[in-house]
């Protein structure tokens, strides 16, 4: 069965201005999409997801996740995986190595030939077979961008947000990229959130979307 993320009577302030009101829960394989202008609150609803809240902001409400209460738990125990627009890719490492450091350590399955040939499986169901070896910064932005989603996706998280994962992708890479990433989300059933400002994301994406406003 796979986990849903549900977001109970959430309350988010920036000082004592309330930014965002929310009540919602997304089952695994959805993808809710959450929209506005800057400043309306999309990045701090996703810091207030992994508990990086920044100081000036607060919140009330709770984050369950596969029925678990998880708002008092430290980020790296909630296992919510998050990808961005830049991949982030640790430039000292190779494309396996970058993708092995995010595995859980405590798998039963964990030997480095073990993980090695995970990764190798993974990289060829998106096209990066072959790649192994590569360095990330001679990678295309597109190959970056699957090497984070595989990364993010080798971390085993229970679900995931994406925050204007597509934005800095020209239209026909963000289009395939858009496909990729919401295909694995749907086969992985991961509830996921969304913030964008791009309405082609929201339309790809095919689930509910919430407008904020300043």
């Amino acid at each position: 069965m796979s986990a849903s993320l549900q977001i109970k009577e959430l309350q988010l302030y920036r000082q004592s201005e309330l930014l965002v009101s929310l009540n919602e829960q997304v089952q695994g394989g959805e993808i809710l999409t959450i929209m506005g202008p800057s400043g309306s609150g999309k990045s701090s609803l996703l810091n207030w997801i992994t508990g990086t809240l920044p100081s000036g902001f607060s919140a009330i409400g709770d984050i369950w996740l596969g029925g678990e209460n998880v708002s008092h738990l430290p980020t790296h125990l909630r296992r919510i995986g998050v990808l961005y627009q830049d991949a982030l890719l640790f430039s000292h490492l190779s494309v396996a190595g970058n993708i092995a450091f995010a595995m859980p350590r405590d798998d039963k399955d964990n030997s480095k030939k073990q993980r090695l040939a995970k990764i190798e499986h993974a990289l060829e169901q998106v096209g990066l077979a072959g790649m192994t070896n590569r360095h990330p910064d001679n990678l295309s932005g597109g190959q970056q961008a699957r090497v984070a989603l595989l990364r993010t996706l080798m971390s085993k998280p229970k679900a995931i947000l994406l925050d204007e994962p597509f934005s800095k992708l020209d239209t026909q890479l963000r289009a395939d990229t858009q496909q990729l990433v919401f295909d694995q989300i749907r086969t992985h059933k991961l509830p996921a959130i969304m913030v964008t400002h791009d309405h082609s994301d929201a339309r790809a994406a095919a689930g509910k979307v919430i407008t904020l406003s300043l």
